[in-house]
């Protein structure tokens, strides 16, 4: 041990290496990956603070079948065709079933 170094720093080095206080490492979903763009427009867990509609809680199958219609033009938007093309039907299904169960 180095004469500067306390034995509290050693006992806490020695604690966490032997495992004794995990660190948390959060696994992220690729639904909650894709969402994560759509919370700029549509506000933080897709809960929109102003005209744009919230998306939060929205059930899986309502959200999908509305970005592919987007996606197809069958129904209009400003920005939201433009958005929708860049999703698979796969990516589509996973943001959607991950902001269905936003709260």
């Amino acid at each position: 041990m180095h004469p500067k170094t306390p034995a509290t720093v050693i006992s806490a080095i020695l604690l966490l290496s032997a495992g004794g206080v995990q660190a948390a490492s959060p696994e992220i979903s690729r639904g909650a990956l894709l969402a994560s763009t759509c919370f700029t427009c549509h506000g933080t867990d897709g809960k929109s603070p102003g005209s744009i509609p919230s998306i939060q809680g929205i059930p899986a199958t309502t959200l999908a079948e509305t970005m592919k219609a987007f996606r197809t033009g069958e129904r209009p938007s400003t920005v939201m065709d433009r958005h929708a093309k860049g999703y698979s039907d796969e990516e589509i299904a996973l943001l959607a079933d991950y902001l269905s169960r936003t709260r």
